[in-house]
């Protein structure tokens, strides 16, 4: 009889199966590569904007608030007569240079416009007459009297131009320097357009412009009344131009 020893026992079909499965298995599950993220770039540190200072301008040279509002000496508008209207001569004659100059082109003549002050301006009056806002229209007058006189000057002055809008009716002590209002003596026919051989200009406007300069500085104190009204009488492109 023959042995059943010498056979080789076949495997079952279920085992093989396993054994398939499992090898199957352990080729598709390769170990999973982890996913790098990119380098992400890197960002610049926010600079801090810095806004350059601004500079501060320096405070300029403005009228003070008691100067503020003047309208000079340009007769205003109204024909109402103010309070202190009183036509005709009432002023004080005006300081006089020591050693009279030679006149000038824009100057006055001074046998007809010596000019006269106002007796309520004095330098311990200034805080409340020439140096407060306003004052001066309470004391300038009537545009209907400074046209008439400016007419009758004109012809004293013997202008060959004989227009009224070529002159401004100038009170020669400015109102704003303590100038009388209404006396003719302080008042004079002035040429708007006046220059002097040179070429530079010395009409209204620019006597105008030096009235309100010397107002600034008698009002802060660094130039007495009596000087200013010395610099603005008779030989006031002197003063303004700095000549002998």
């Amino acid at each position: 009889m023959a042995g059943h020893g010498g056979e080789a026992r076949r495997p079952s079909w279920s085992v093989v199966l396993v054994l398939l499965a499992l090898l199957l298995a352990g080729c598709g599950s390769s170990s999973a590569t982890p996913v790098v993220p990119a380098p992400l770039s890197p960002t610049p540190a926010a600079s801090a904007t810095v806004t350059p200072p601004v500079a501060t301008p320096a405070a300029s040279a403005l009228p003070s608030a008691t100067e503020a509002n003047d309208p000079g000496d340009e007769p205003s508008g109204s024909e109402l007569p103010n309070p202190a209207f009183t036509p005709g001569p009432s002023g004080l004659p005006p300081p006089t240079p020591s050693v009279p100059a030679a006149r000038l082109p824009g100057e006055p003549d001074p046998e007809l416009t010596p000019g006269a002050l106002n007796l309520a301006v004095t330098q311990t009056t200034i805080g409340s007459t020439i140096c407060r806002s306003g004052w001066t229209d309470t004391i300038r007058p009537p545009v209907s009297y400074t046209n008439s006189l400016k007419q009758k000057q004109i012809g004293e002055y013997r202008y060959s131009d004989t227009s009224m809008a070529a002159y401004e009716e100038d009170h020669l002590i400015s109102l704003e320097l303590g100038g009388d209002p209404t006396d003719p003596r302080n008042l004079w026919p002035e040429p708007y357009e006046v220059r002097l051989a040179d070429g530079r200009e010395v009409g209204a406007h620019v006597k105008d412009a030096f009235e309100t300069r010397l107002k600034h500085e008698v009002c802060a104190g660094t130039l007495t009344l009596a000087q200013a009204q010395l610099e603005i009488g008779d030989s006031w492109v002197h003063f303004y131009l700095s000549m002998p």
